[in-house]
């Protein structure tokens, strides 16, 4: 499978000219195409290309290699057509990675009748909050949760949450007062470690400025179940998305903190690695959690 993309990318790089055209026509970046372009150099041990600032050019090796791998990509493009209807067939494993927590809470319900609707597909999910490597460890797609979409991955956002501050309010009773952004630095707080402002925590004022306070975690882990149920035990604030926090938050079992600053937008997007030859059991998943998310259970 890897010779495969390595093939397909040098022959595009060769066809297009460059391997800016070639990752535009492989719809992935140019770090890619150069990287996958390197691989096949080195699983083949000799040089395929000549690269220089102005033009690319065929070794003696490149060149037959390119007519062979062409009629290789052909002929596979062929059968493919000639064996199955291609894309529009929905069925085999679906292989999809997804964050722990979000997995659990509002991915896990859905899978049932997606497998009602699509009988021929079988589903293969990993939940992590580890950022995998979508084409070194063979999933077909994932679920992200990110402050910005993938620049390397097709990516398709599914919907929005918002990180909200909170505590318990067995907490607050017995705590100091919290009427500024600054007194935060003065709490304990319980602190989420993929969070990608580390222990900075940010929110737009209001007056829509952006500003930030350093905390100083008395608890840190990979998990925001972890977080949350330190916050309900009383033991300090937690800054989560409301898809974790929003029912607490109804419950009262929560209560927001400093509602006047606003936390940063995340975004919740399905991403794969390319749009070309898209598999049709790719495209069904990610429609149907386009549509399961238009109108999220948090919001």
């Amino acid at each position: 499978m890897d010779q495969f993309r390595q093939m397909q990318a040098f022959t595009a790089v060769v066809q297009a000219g460059s391997f800016v055209k070639a990752a535009q026509r492989l719809d992935t970046s140019k770090a890619v195409v150069s990287r996958l372009v390197l691989e096949l150099e080195a699983l083949l041990g000799t040089r395929l290309l000549n690269r220089t600032t102005r033009r690319l050019s065929l070794t003696d090796a490149g060149s037959e290699y390119f007519e062979r791998s062409r009629q290789i990509l052909d002929d596979l493009a062929d059968a493919n057509a000639a064996a199955s209807q291609g894309a529009l067939h929905t069925a085999g494993r679906l292989k999809i990675n997804a964050p722990l927590t979000f997995g659990n809470l509002h991915l896990a319900p859905l899978w049932g009748e997606f497998l009602k609707l699509h009988p021929q597909v079988e589903l293969d999910i990993t939940l992590t909050d580890r950022v995998v490597d979508l084409v070194e460890e063979g999933f077909d797609m994932a679920v992200r949760i990110t402050r910005q979409a993938s620049s390397t991955l097709v990516s398709r956002t599914l919907t929005h949450d918002r990180m909200v501050l909170c505590a318990s309010p067995g907490y607050l009773r017995t705590a100091a007062p919290i009427t500024q952004l600054d007194d935060i630095a003065q709490h304990s707080v319980m602190a989420y470690s993929w969070w990608s402002g580390g222990d900075v925590w940010t929110f737009d004022d209001p007056q829509g400025k952006p500003q930030s306070v350093a905390t100083h975690p008395r608890l840190r882990a990979n998990s925001g179940d972890t977080c949350r149920a330190a916050a309900l035990a009383d033991q300090g604030l937690i800054y989560q998305p409301a898809f974790l926090v929003g029912q607490d938050l109804r419950s009262g079992r929560l209560v927001q903190v400093l509602p006047q600053y606003r936390g940063p937008s995340i975004g919740i997007h399905a991403v794969y690695p390319s749009r070309q030859h898209l598999p049709g059991k790719v495209r069904a998943m990610v429609d149907f959690l386009a549509a399961a998310f238009q109108t999220p259970a948090w919001g």
